[in-house]
């Protein structure tokens, strides 16, 4: 059922009530709350399978004019708990746009809140911290009994740490993947580079955006993409020339059965991890990670490789971070976040073994960091 126009309002755990206007589904929307700086590419950042489990603030105040389209979306469906906006586009104007995104979010039964005075709101956030919360149906004020119900249902809801939602989100069977970014209206006239040639790949999907399986497609490698679940022993029996351990949600300290698989990887093959991946990574290594305030989620944050001279600007999306000096004498932090000095980057160069903590795929974001495919590339080569 869509419901664009019926009042709601966002409860957060601290007991603060923000109202606004239903939209996409008639339902509750219960998860984490974190705010997205982006200011576009609202259809990748709604199916990104990273966001299960959280409601999803915009700050850029216009959302939906460019509706959603059969091209972009980051997986086969929304996996995020809510989606709240300043102002939800009243109409669809691109000629790629097959419905709204309210029409999507009602398709697959998710709550979206318009009318929000998100500034505001993602200021309390930054203060707060990122806090648990409920799209809720009415104009609900904080004596009214149903907000005291709501309250009670946020606080009653599980904490992202010491949560897993891999097994949420990850593929239930092992599959290839041949589809590329050479799509015509990026550029007909241009072939995808074909440097990796016949590389085999194994992605494990532990929440996995289909720009990474692509931008590996450009490269030429054969992709094959597994269930988180997939122990060492499977994935050398395919005989890979590296292993990417991808994206994903939740608390990576909860998602033992990966670490140990990447522990068992380590030095027998090359490995590249991006984000979660990147996590796991870590922790494989001896690493631990920690809860950040309230995450990384845009387009436009500053990352700083090792030895300096330049500052890539990176899509990120994560709520946790590798604590560096738990790093000390088992890999080196190579890349830092420049907004904060978290690790971004982390290598084990003997293992043959890197990871990011931001998305190089992109999608939506800048391609600062593209280039760091191309290194898996040359890691497999020497291997």
């Amino acid at each position: 059922m869509h419901a664009q126009g019926r009042p709601a309002t966002l409860i957060l755990e601290d007991g603060s009530g923000w109202p606004g206007e239903q939209f996409g589904a008639a339902r509750e929307g219960l998860g984490e709350v974190v705010f997205n700086t982006g200011m576009t590419g609202y259809q990748e950042v709604v199916t990104d399978p990273s966001y299960c489990g959280q409601i999803v603030v915009m700050t850029a105040a216009h959302v939906g004019n460019t509706g959603i389209n059969d091209e972009d979306c980051e997986s086969a469906r929304p996996w995020l708990a809510g989606f709240v906006v300043r102002s939800l586009s009243p109409r669809v104007s691109s000629w790629r746009a097959r419905r709204s995104l309210a029409e999507f979010l009602a398709q697959h039964d998710v709550s979206g809140l318009t009318g929000v005075d998100t500034r505001t709101l993602v200021r309390h956030i930054r203060s707060g911290g990122a806090m648990r919360g409920v799209i809720a149906p009415g104009r609900l004020r904080a004596d009214d009994p149903e907000f005291a119900a709501a309250l009670s249902r946020v606080r009653a809801s599980p904490s992202m740490e010491g949560l897993d939602l891999v097994p949420r989100v990850t593929c239930a069977a092992p599959y290839e993947w041949t589809e590329g970014t050479d799509r015509p209206w990026r550029d007909p006239c241009a072939p995808p580079n074909q440097h990796g040639r016949g590389r085999s790949v194994v992605v494990v999907d532990f929440g996995v955006k289909r720009n990474i399986l692509r931008m590996l497609v450009d490269r030429g490698c054969r992709v094959t993409v597994v269930p988180a679940s997939a122990t060492a022993e499977e994935l050398l029996a395919r005989r890979p020339d590296g292993v990417l351990l991808s994206n994903g949600p939740g608390d990576p300290a909860c998602v033992t059965y990966g670490i140990k698989t990447a522990r068992a990887l380590l030095g027998k093959i090359p490995i590249f991890g991006i984000c979660l991946g990147h996590q796991i990574l870590g922790l494989a290594l001896g690493g631990r990670t920690y809860k950040l305030r309230f995450g990384h989620h845009g387009i436009n944050q500053p990352v700083r490789p090792e030895g300096g001279g330049r500052v890539e600007i990176a899509s990120h999306n994560h709520g946790f971070a590798l604590a560096a000096e738990s790093l000390a004498g088992a890999g080196e932090v190579t890349h830092l976040n420049l907004n904060d000095q978290s690790v971004a980057g982390v290598a084990a160069r003997g293992l043959r073994a890197f990871g990011v903590q931001y998305h190089p795929e992109s999608a939506p974001g800048p391609h600062d960091s593209s280039g760091l495919f191309d290194e898996f590339i040359q890691a497999m080569r020497r291997a």
